[in-house]
């Protein structure tokens, strides 16, 4: 899963060795916590308009993670 979110990262951010992404252990609940870092510039090019772009990333990764029975979330800082 974490290598999915690298790719989209990568395809959206200008500086890629800005990309940083930490994983959590699941908790409680199951829910592996993704935390993605990118440099300050690129941070409205993963955002997008009204969060669009995060949304649609943060959907795209609950898809790939049911079809292997996980549960994520995506947390862009």
């Amino acid at each position: 899963m974490q290598e999915l979110l690298y790719s989209i990262a990568a395809g959206l951010v200008e500086d890629k060795s800005a990309i940083r992404i930490t994983e959590d252990a699941p908790d409680e609940e199951g829910v592996i916590v993704f935390h993605l870092s990118v440099a300050p510039d690129d941070m409205g090019r993963v955002i997008g308009k009204q969060g669009r772009i995060a949304k649609a990333l943060r959907t795209i990764m609950r898809a790939g993670a049911a079809k292997q029975d996980l549960k994520v979330a995506v947390t862009i800082e």
